[in-house]
């Protein structure tokens, strides 16, 4: 793994384990490394390696929580973290039932001071760790709750912000390897049921709150507007959120472009519904 790299990537150093570095690797993860899977709106399948996450990551890309959390957790690892991989499930909308359905992969980080939960692959997450036990934590005009998980004995439930883009997630107690999660990336890659087939999506959060960037509307801290061309959709891409159209061939940034006009189409024309992904 190339730590060097990676940290540059992030803006910081390597310093020895503790919670304050936790927290500033943490922050500056879901700060500058977005939350975006144009590779599965481009149909090409992508690896589940964090090595292959870490190459993808160190191109100015980003990903979903298989490769943000799998890349940042091998780099945690390599920093001397004691880190631990988990089966989770989120829940999309209030209508979902919790469960651990491997759509999301959760980290905990165990340190001297306790042990953390360690989220950078839910796109509009929490910005910093939040302590493993039992309570309310607010983060800016952001309010999350732990708890005990009532679908995965000895696991763990976070519920968030009511303004989330999705409900809560829950995992499970023991360790995981990210062969487990295997089967369910293909689905989330391919199947015409997946959010992450039906709709673009791009997000970045700060301590601030969190810009997304879904199909032509662009919401920055809860101001919405809608970007009309291809001109201006590729600049929200690059001055929001990092990534620049020369990461893609002319082709490629016109097949996204009609990708992105046609999903926004189906939402105002009543075709087609608000879709979050799920991992």
């Amino acid at each position: 793994m190339d730590v060097t790299g990676y940290l540059t990537r992030l803006g910081l150093e390597a310093e020895p384990p503790s919670a304050a570095a936790l927290r500033r690797l943490h922050a500056a993860h879901v700060e500058r490394v977005p939350y975006e899977a144009l590779e599965i709106q481009l149909g090409r399948p992508t690896p589940l390696e964090p090595s292959a996450s870490l190459a993808r990551i160190l191109r100015g890309r980003g990903g979903y929580c298989y490769h943000l959390n799998g890349a940042f957790s091998a780099l945690l690892r390599e920093l001397g973290y004691r880190v631990t991989r988990h089966l989770g499930g989120v829940q999309g909308s209030a209508a979902d039932k919790p469960n651990i359905d491997r759509n999301h992969l959760a980290l905990t980080v165990r340190l001297p001071s306790g042990t953390w939960l360690v989220d950078v692959g839910l796109g509009d997450g929490f910005h910093e760790p939040l302590p493993l036990r039992e309570g309310t934590y607010v983060q800016g005009s952001h309010t999350y709750r732990l708890r005990p998980s009532e679908v995965a004995p000895g696991g763990w439930r976070f519920d968030h912000d009511p303004s989330g883009s999705f409900v809560g997630f829950d995992f499970a107690p023991g360790p995981a390897e990210m062969a487990d999660f295997a089967e369910k990336h293909a689905w989330l890659s391919t199947s015409p049921e997946s959010g992450f087939v039906r709709v673009c999506v791009i997000q970045r959060r700060d301590a601030r709150g969190v810009d997304t960037l879904r199909a032509l509307t662009l919401n920055r801290h809860g101001d919405k507007e809608l970007v009309e061309s291809p001109t201006d959709w590729w600049s929200a891409a690059a001055d929001v959120f990092g990534i620049t159209p020369g990461l893609f061939t002319a082709e490629e940034r016109e097949r996204l472009w009609r990708q992105v006009v046609a999903q926004h189409e189906a939402h105002v024309g009543g075709t087609g519904s608000e879709v979050v992904p799920s991992a």
